[in-house]
């Protein structure tokens, strides 16, 4: 009788958990493999789905650069990239042709232009890519300078503020009404929070004061366009999912308690417990879950794994950052069409503020149709704005998205439905995306990724928890293609520890 199978379980229908499970099932036929996933579809924070007629994405939607993203080669191999069915952002990124204040005031470059530069040559220095104003003699490199020499081992919400402090010391202006009731120096600290709600969007940082400066140049971008997927991001997870046999991915399997480094009669050092009272044995488990789900899981009140994770693992995870961004689909019932606009709102001490406008709308930067022509309109929220969208009624939400836009278009707009998303509250995920919080490190993502037990030696099974999953990623955290990769690094060290050829993807 030949031995056993050893026995891997993935917990996660995710990117991370369906890549590893693609790769094992596709290198060897030497493992007893299932992948169980709590919810009721594959996917994880993918999530393509429909809007009054068109596809759009409730999850993940953008491919970062398609030149080395696996994402983009698995999409162009299995032609996902062209449909004749319209799908959000299908003409890219939204132009934005209009900014407009608070009040219906249109903004003219004059006053735009010198306020979005120093943004983007701000964040530029930062990310560290090329900046030719911070090795000149000019202004910008005046402003950056002040910052370096102010804001060492802060936060990036810090620098940039440092920068705009700087950027009115060595431009200043003169506090003259110049739009409308605006003042001059109100309205560009106004356009300088707009261009900082959509970073906050980016990064899933509620506050960019709590994002970590020296990280932010260790982040890898990919070269090349950055595009949406024309036949859904969902479809890329059915193509990794669909080579394996029926009976691997078992959903409504919500595992609540991991056990490992177990000893006895059972050969599988660790067992998993799930939410209906059955358990599963294994000698190797991946775990994918997010690391909102992480978080929460190594709690007081509860913990996840018996015994605890290690010290400096539950340190990682408490320090580093994971953020909730939502995004909010609205269609437009009546009016002209609504142009891609982006918001500056008066400052929350200003008593020209709008009183039909609603909190929760005021530290969203734009509101765009997903592609030209469309009636669906699309914003994002972070934070605690997020949550509070989360819980809002379908009228509360239209009510707000319709004020805001009459506002500052000065014309009489209404929306008719809506769709938002609602990754912060759900059990599944507890937010979005991560990123490398102030008092947290890159550092710490490479702890996470760790396998346990930690001894290299002795007779304790090796290799018994295994983490992916796009946190665990320190070049490609917040992204598809980073939990692919750590997917596909976790698949491979399994193969490797079993002596089986490793071959790519």
């Amino acid at each position: 009788m030949g031995s056993k199978k050893p026995r891997v379980v993935i917990i996660g229908g995710g990117m991370a958990g369906l890549t590893a499970a693609h790769k094992l099932y596709t290198s060897t036929t030497s493992f007893d493999l299932h992948v169980v996933e709590g919810g009721t579809r594959i996917g994880g924070r993918i999530n393509t789905s429909q809007f009054c007629g068109d596809r759009v994405e409730l999850g993940a939607t953008w491919i970062h650069g398609i030149q080395g993203s696996p994402i983009y080669k698995i999409a162009q191999d299995t032609t996902l990239l062209h449909s004749h069915h319209p799908w959000e952002c299908m003409d890219g990124f939204p132009h934005v042709p209009l900014t407009a204040a608070e009040g219906g005031h249109h903004l003219h470059p004059s006053l735009l232009t010198p306020i979005s530069n120093l943004f983007k040559n701000l964040m530029d220095f930062i990310q560290g890519r090329d900046c030719q104003a911070a090795s000149s003699s000019s202004s910008s490199a005046q402003i950056i300078k002040h910052c370096i020499d102010r804001n060492r081992n802060l936060s990036v919400g810090s620098f940039l503020r440092s920068g705009l402090d700087a950027y009115w010391g060595v431009s200043p202006t003169e506090d003259t009404r110049s739009v409308g009731k605006w003042r001059r120096k109100p309205l560009e600290a106004a356009v300088f929070a707009m261009h900082e709600n959509t970073q906050r969007s980016f990064t899933a940082a509620d506050d960019l004061h709590t994002l970590d400066y020296e990280a932010e140049r260790h982040y890898v971008m990919f070269p090349g366009e950055e595009i949406t997927i024309a036949r859904g991001y969902s479809a890329v997870i059915d193509s990794l999912a669909s080579v394996l046999p029926a009976g691997v991915v078992q959903l409504g399997r919500k595992v609540e308690k991991i056990e490992w480094r177990l000893v006895g009669d059972s050969s599988r050092p660790v067992k998993l417990h799930f939410g209906d009272g059955s358990t599963l044995s294994a000698d190797h488990v991946i775990v994918t879950v997010s690391l909102g789900v992480l978080k929460r899981g190594i709690g007081e009140d509860r913990s996840m794994f018996d015994p605890p994770l290690p010290s400096p693992k539950i340190r990682a995870i408490k320090r580093l950052g994971f953020g909730v961004v939502d995004k909010v689909f609205v269609q437009q019932s009546s009016g002209c069409e609504l142009p891609s606009l982006q918001m500056a709102f008066h400052a929350a001490d200003s008593e020209l503020r709008n009183p039909s406008i609603p909190e929760w709308m005021r530290r969203t930067s734009a509101i765009y149709p997903i592609y030209r022509g469309s009636r669906v309109c699309l914003a994002w929220f972070t934070g605690k704005e997020a949550l509070e969208v989360e819980d809002l009624s379908e009228e509360e939400i239209i009510n707000g998205f319709s004020a805001t836009a009459s506002d500052f278009l000065s014309l009489d707009f209404k929306f008719g439905k809506a769709l938002r998303t609602r990754w912060g509250t759900n059990p599944l995920f507890f937010g979005s995306y991560s990123y490398v919080a102030v008092g947290s490190t890159i550092a710490d993502m490479d702890t996470l990724s760790e396998p346990l037990p930690e001894e290299l030696g002795g007779s304790t099974p090796r290799l018994q928890i295994m983490f992916a999953g796009e946190a665990t990623h320190a070049a490609h955290y917040s992204t598809t293609h980073g939990a692919y990769f750590s997917g596909l690094r976790e698949a491979n060290r399994l193969l490797q520890h079993y002596n089986i050829n490793v071959a790519s993807l």
